[in-house]
Formats: structure tokens, sequence, C-alpha cells
């Protein structure tokens, strides 16, 4: 369930404690509580908080006012706090964008997208070796039983320049959001039609 006067507040520069989040955010309301998540054994912040107003309209102010503020050289991104953990990981809702300009940032991202609806959050991910450390953990690691590929994307073309011939035979599909009922057997049945019935 979604608070009505809870805040997520993203990408924070380490060096902010609840103290520097209540002095921002106290402008907008009276601020009920603040809490910077940390790591539980070296107490190191997270880079993000939850910031708690006494009243819904003041966090609804202080998400439409101070979304992309900077804080210690940072811009901050700011959403309604999602207690539930399996919505907040359902990924209902995320649309991947690739190929942004280097000058597009998370408020001008967050600006073009406005136009077709209300963004809840939008992320910029600028660092290029932000995978290397999840491809290096997680490649070959075990996931229910079955041993899982992490690496990175490769466009079909860099795909075919590495593997010439043999890059044709791959035909990988991904599937998003399908709802419980559907199972491998039935996503077979699905797409194993049509490829039949063109041969």
């Amino acid at each position: 369930m979604t608070s009505l006067t809870s805040l997520y507040v993203g990408d924070l520069h380490s060096d902010v404690t609840e103290a520097v989040l209540n002095e921002k955010f106290s402008p907008a309301g009276p601020v009920l509580s603040v809490r910077v998540c940390r790591d539980t054994i070296t107490r190191r912040s997270l880079g993000y908080a939850n910031v708690n107003f006494r009243q819904p309209a003041d966090a609804e102010r202080a998400l439409d006012t101070m979304n992309f503020d900077v804080i210690k050289r940072k811009p901050i991104r700011n959403m309604w706090s999602q207690r539930d953990p399996s919505l907040r990981k359902s990924g209902v809702g995320n649309v991947f964008i690739k190929n942004l300009d280097r000058s597009i940032d998370n408020k001008a991202l967050c600006g073009t997208f406005s136009a077709f609806g209300n963004s809840l959050s939008c992320k910029v991910v600028c660092d290029e070796n932000a995978a290397d450390k999840p491809i290096e953990k997680m490649n070959r690691m075990l996931l229910d039983d079955h041993k899982v590929f992490v690496g990175r994307f490769k466009s079909r073309k860099e795909r075919e320049a590495e593997l010439g011939a043999k890059a044709k035979e791959f035909t990988n599909v991904y599937i998003k959001n399908s709802g419980e009922e559907v199972d491998d057997e039935s996503l077979k049945k699905t797409w194993m039609r049509p490829l039949m019935m063109r041969s």
C-alpha cells in the first residue's frame, strides 16, 4: 500500500543525514520523521531515505516542488513510498530506454515522459561500469537450480559480428508481466502455433 504521507527520497549523497533531510523538507510542511536507510554492518548510507509528513498535502507539495532538487551536489529523486515489497519489485509499469544522449538527466527524462501521464520516478544510469559488479558476482550463479547468464546487453549486429552465422540461431524473447496463469507450456503453444503455420 502506498502511504499518502510518506516519500521515498533516492540518489542521496552518502554524507546526507536525517538532519539535512529534515531541514530540506520542512518548508513543505511539518515533518513527522526521517530515516536514512543504512547498511546494517557498516552503517553507511544506502543512498535513499524515507521522509514522513504529518499531512498528505505537505507530502504532495514536497513531491511536486522538490523532486530533482540538489543536495550536496547531487539531484535527489522523490516518489511515493511503496510499502508492499511484492509491488515494489514487480516491475509493473517500468519502461527501459536506451541510447539516450549524455545530456539527458533524470529531470529531462521525467519531463519528456510527463506528456504521456504521471511518472512515479525516472532514473538515468550514467555509470558505464555499474554493470561490472553484478556481472562478475552473478554470472553462472545458480538461481532456482538453474545456472544463469548475466552479461552486458549486445545488439543483434554485435552478436552477429562476434558469432557469425551461429548468431542467427538465437531467437530470445523477453516476456514481462504475463500473469500467474501463464506457464512454459502455454507460452510454447502460443509462440509455436504461428511459427508452424508459416513453415
